[in-house]
């Protein structure tokens, strides 16, 4: 009789073990994949929903950029953002991952440096870091306020502004570190030049 019950017993499990299984498969793919998903993103764009849509900067109803990616510059009446080794390209984010020791990064530096310099008539001395050197990610679009500062009379000369309408325009877009402890005060400066041509 217990040799029975136990063939009984066996034959329930395997009957039901599967079962067991598919409706764990379900709800693993419908709660985790799906609802999860969708709380997720739902609660993402009630809070944030500027940044849960791209952080998008729009103009005269239009989006026109990120404020999140830095905007390959050729305009002298513009700020310039960091070099990107991604050619500023949002689908091939990387840096050069070459070492301080490259002689390739080297000379890379050395030549973005003179151009810096002739640019903005400053001392090769006076250039700083961030304007030669790619963010991590190639299209961090924030400079340092010295980065930015730099670059203020020949903003302002190109547009026919002063300097200090350029620099005031600067200071009000200085960024204090997240939650006042991480990170450096930057500028953004894909938001700074949309900035500038809402001055003009």
């Amino acid at each position: 009789m217990t040799t029975i019950t136990h063939h009984r017993a066996a034959v329930l499990d395997d009957r039901v073990r599967p079962r067991a299984m598919i409706v764990f498969a379900a709800i693993t793919l419908v709660g985790f994949g799906l609802l999860y998903s969708l709380a997720g993103t739902a609660l993402g764009r009630s809070l944030f929903p500027h940044q849960a849509t791209g952080s998008l900067i729009v103009v005269a109803g239009e989006p026109r950029a990120s404020a999140l990616v830095a905007q390959p510059v050729a305009d002298p009446r513009y700020f310039r953002p960091r070099p990107s080794a991604a050619d500023y390209d949002p689908m091939g984010v990387s840096g050069s991952n070459q070492a301080r020791t490259n002689p390739d990064l080297r000379a890379r530096i050395a030549a973005l440096t003179a151009e810096v310099a002739a640019r903005e008539g400053i001392p090769a001395s006076e250039v700083p870091g961030e304007l030669v050197t790619q963010s991590g990610g190639g299209i961090d679009p924030h400079l340092s306020p010295e980065g930015a500062r730099v670059q203020t009379a020949r903003v302002a000369r190109e547009r026919g502004l002063t300097e200090s309408q350029i620099a005031t325009l600067v200071d009000e877009h200085v960024e204090a570190p997240t939650w006042g402890l991480l990170g450096q005060p930057r500028v953004n400066v894909t938001r700074l030049n949309f900035a500038l041509d809402a001055l003009d």
